[in-house]
This record gives C-alpha cells, structure tokens and sequence, in this order.
C-alpha cells in the first residue's frame, strides 16, 4: 500500500494548531526511526504516527459522537475520560473519512494513549513515538528516549508505569486495557529475567 502523506499533511496542516502539527510531524519522524530500528515498514510507520492526534482538537462533542458511532469496544473508564476520546475517535475517523482499512494503523491511533496487552510492533512503535518525540520535555524523557532504542519491551513497561503513575497522581481512571498492557510487559521482563 502506497502511504500518501501529503495529502494527510495538508488536511492536518488546515485542522491542527501549528503546535499540535508540529507534535505529529515529530512522531511521525520518532516512528520511522523507530521502525527502522525494530524492523516495521518505516513508511507505514511514519503515516500511522502523522496521522495519531488527527482528531486531538475537534471539539469534545464531536470526539464523543465519533468514539459512539465507531462501535470499538470501548471501556466506562475510557468513555469518563475526555482526553482518550481523540485517540478512537481518530481511528474511526480516518477509516470513515479516508478509507483507511489497514487493522494495524487503525489500532496503533485508537491505542497511542492506553495501549494494551499484545500489541503489534507498529502500536508500540506508536505508543513510543508519541511519548519521545522530539517536543516532549517532561523529566524523565532523555531516560525514555535511550530505552527506546535499547530495548523495546522495557521501553514498553517503562512507559507504562510512566502512564498508569500519571493517571493516579492526577486523580483519573485507569482503563483495564492500560492495567493488562503493565501486566502484560511486567510478564515479559519476568520471563527475560528468568532466563539469564
């Protein structure tokens, strides 16, 4: 498949605050190199972080009706947090809107701020290309970006403990699929750590 991205460009450009543009064009960049260094399809990648916040600023009622329409299985917790909304609603969006079939970027969009347990490489390459790209300035971010490129399953826990501390802190609901995406990486470290 042929990822067009200068149409995408175009319509993000006409739709998102040149800060928010910005923040996509540098998860697109985060996603390619990551891909290139875990083996995804670098291209695909790239499109598929571009195209993460395509919904972030439309308004809440029109992120609402979009994530209610899309018929995803989608959790109470979820619903009772508006900051999650754009991430199904964009999935949707670009299935409806663009005619974007693809299963992997459609969940890789619909699961950058949760994620979940078994994720494919491209949702995780998504989920990380969106916390370490190149605008993000939070304490411990120099820490994420090096783990990102060392190891993928422990940049992948890291970055969820990192999201389920946020969400406690700030007083918000925890979605069970964040819950079973930890518990899913937490296993995995277990496992490479029996094995040496």
């Amino acid at each position: 498949m042929l990822y067009d991205t200068s149409e995408m460009k175009k319509y993000l450009k006409a739709n998102l605050s040149q800060k928010r543009y910005t923040h996509s064009l540098n998860v697109a960049e985060e996603c390619r190199k990551l891909a290139l260094k875990y083996g995804e399809d670098p291209d695909k990648a790239y499109f598929a972080g571009l195209l993460h916040d395509i919904c972030k600023e439309i308004s809440d009622e029109h992120q609402k009706k979009l994530v209610i329409e899309s018929n995803f299985s989608v959790s109470r917790e979820e619903l009772d947090t508006k900051s999650l909304w754009h991430a199904i609603a964009g999935a949707y969006f670009i299935k409806t809107h663009f005619g974007i079939e693809d299963i992997d970027i459609l969940n890789s969009i619909r699961f950058h701020t949760v994620g979940r347990a078994g994720m494919t490489r491209l949702e995780e390459i998504v989920y990380l290309g969106d916390l370490i790209s190149a605008d993000r300035d939070y304490k411990v971010v120099d820490k994420m970006r090096k783990i990102s490129y060392t190891n993928l399953n422990g940049a992948m826990l890291e970055a969820f403990e990192f999201s389920v501390k946020s969400v406690v802190k700030k007083g918000g609901f925890l979605p069970i699929c964040t819950v079973e995406g930890y518990n899913f990486y937490k296993r995995l470290q277990h496992k490479e750590k029996n094995k040496k």
